[in-house]
C-alpha cells in the first residue's frame, strides 16, 4: 500500500511534465528493497554496492533483461525516525521531493523521473537505526527477452531470442565489455557520484539491416560470441518501421530498451 501511494506521488511528478504514468515493478522493488537495505546497514549512499555492482548489474543478475535507471536517496538523524506508515510515505516523498527540486545542470534524478520512455519502476526504502534509504528503479520495458544465460564460456554461441510483440523492430545491437566489479574492502565505502550507463569498449554492432535477417513474424533469434573473460552489458534499440537496406544509422535520441548482462567465464 505504501508504495501505491508513493507510485501516485511518482506519476503525479511524471504528469507535471506531460510524460505517461509508470507501472508499480516487482522485479525492481525487489532491486531497490536490497540495496536501500545494504546502504541503510552500511552507511553509505552509493549507486554501488559492495560487491561494485551498478545498478544495470544488480537488476540483471536478479534476473531482468530491460533497461533500468536509478535514482538513490539517504537521510541520517541524530535521533530516531518515525517507521509509521505515514512517517515512511513521508520520508519517501520528501526523498522524492529532493529529485524533483534539482535544477540545469545538476538535475539527473528528476530528468530520470521524467524520462518518456519509462514504462515501469521498482521503489525500494528501508530504516534502521537512525539511517534512512530510498531508492528508484526506473525501467524501459518494451520487449520479451528470453534465452539469456548468466553465464557463458570464451567463444560459446549466445542466441538471444527477442520478441517486440508486433509493436516495433529492431534498430541496433550493441554491446559492451567490461571488467568484472571488484567486490570492497572491510570498511571500504562504495564510490560516489553518478555512474556511466556503459563502458567505452564496444565488441558487437549489429545494425537494424543485419537484425532483419534473424527475424521470423516479432521474433528475432540473434547469435552472439564473445571471447574474453569478462562481462558483456547489451542495448538494444528499436524503431517503428523495418530498415532492411544499408544506410547511415545513429541512436542519439534513442532510448535503449534492454539492459542484459552476460557473465563470460571459464567455467559453467
Amino acid at each position: 500500500m505504501l508504495k501505491l501511494k508513493q507510485l501516485a506521488i511518482i506519476n503525479n511528478s511524471r504528469k507535471k511534465f506531460k510524460v505517461p504514468p509508470v507501472k508499480l515493478d516487482i522485479l525492481a522493488s525487489r532491486v531497490a528493497n536490497r540495496i536501500s537495505r545494504e546502504a541503510a546497514e552500511n552507511n553509505y549512499v552509493s549507486h554501488w554496492n559492495l560487491k561494485g555492482e551498478k545498478p544495470y548489474h544488480r537488476y540483471a543478475f536478479a534476473g531482468g533483461s530491460d533497461h533500468v535507471s536509478e535514482n538513490a536517496y539517504g537521510e541520517w538523524t541524530s535521533g530516531t525516525f518515525d517507521t509509521s506508515p505515514a512517517g515512511i510515505l513521508s520520508l519517501m516523498k520528501k526523498g522524492h521531493d529532493s529529485f524533483m527540486a534539482e535544477k540545469a545542470p545538476a538535475d539527473g534524478h528528476k530528468r530520470n523521473i521524467t524520462d518518456k520512455a519509462h514504462n515501469y519502476v521498482g521503489i525500494g526504502f528501508h530504516i534502521t537505526g537512525n539511517q534512512f534509504r530510498y531508492y528508484e528503479e526506473f525501467i524501459n520495458r518494451y520487449l520479451d527477452i528470453s534465452k539469456v544465460p548468466s553465464q557463458v564460456s570464451p567463444d560459446e554461441e549466445v542466441s538471444l531470442r527477442v520478441d517486440t510483440r508486433g509493436e516495433s523492430y529492431l534498430f541496433y545491437l550493441v554491446s559492451y565489455f567490461e571488467k568484472l566489479p571488484v567486490p570492497l574492502k572491510p570498511g571500504q565505502k562504495p564510490r560516489q557520484g553518478s555512474y556511466e550507463d556503459f563502458s567505452g569498449e564496444v565488441v558487437h554492432r549489429i545494425p537494424a539491416w543485419e537484425l532483419a535477417r534473424y527475424r521470423q513474424g516479432t521474433i528475432y533469434e540473434i547469435p552472439l560470441r564473445f571471447t574474453r573473460e569478462g562481462l558483456y552489458y547489451i542495448h538494444i534499440y528499436t524503431d517503428p518501421r523495418e530498415i532492411r537496406t544499408p544506410g547511415k544509422l545513429t541512436t542519439k535520441g534513442r532510448p535503449p530498451v534492454s539492459g542484459i548482462v552476460i557473465k563470460v567465464a571459464g567455467r559453467r
